[in-house]
């Protein structure tokens, strides 16, 4: 048995070893424009997950769902977010995917990540990301009014998605 643990411990460090030496070494890719192995991006969105499921606080969000929420939901989120994450068009933006990983399109996909889980992201940023900490520059209350926004932005209330559609001039 000692053998055997003595072997898995050997493993983990020649593992740990050779990952090492091949960062230092200069193999890496750290460029933005490549795009990330499956094994990178499951880890970094594996890791992000978990993150926030243990460090999240599981609360409701405290901002009623109100067409007047929406609204300034839907303004703030074009003024801060829509630039990486997708206009109110409800088209790719191409800026996001230039980001290293590539910010998720959000008006193209939606998201399906509890609420509480947006908001703190939002909140907190994404370390090593573009994804800054809202939560320096905004109030808790607006966050919440875009996370309302971003959680119904594909079943947008008729009243909301009439000021969208006028945002963009009247079309869509």
């Amino acid at each position: 048995m000692a053998k055997f643990i003595a072997g898995i411990v050997f493993t983990v460090v020649a593992v740990i070893l050779a990952v090492l030496i091949y960062a230092r070494g200069g193999h890496m890719a750290v460029n933005a424009d490549a795009a990330p192995s499956r094994i990178e991006g499951w880890a970094a969105n594996s890791a992000l997950d978990a993150a926030i499921e243990h460090q999240a606080p599981h609360v409701e969000n405290p901002v009623p769902k109100t067409d007047a929420n929406l609204i300034d939901g839907m303004k703030l989120y074009a003024m801060n977010c829509a630039v990486c994450h997708g206009g109110l068009d409800r088209k790719r933006n191409v800026l996001g995917g230039a980001f290293y990983p590539p910010a998720p399109q959000i008006i193209v996909r939606g998201l399906d990540d509890p609420e509480w889980h947006i908001f703190f992201a939002t909140k907190h940023g994404v370390r090593l990301t573009a994804m800054p900490a809202w939560g320096k520059v905004m109030g808790d209350n607006d966050l919440w009014k875009i996370v309302a926004f971003v959680k119904t932005v594909n079943q947008l209330p008729p009243a909301v998605e009439q000021q969208r559609r006028l945002a963009l001039g009247g079309s869509d």
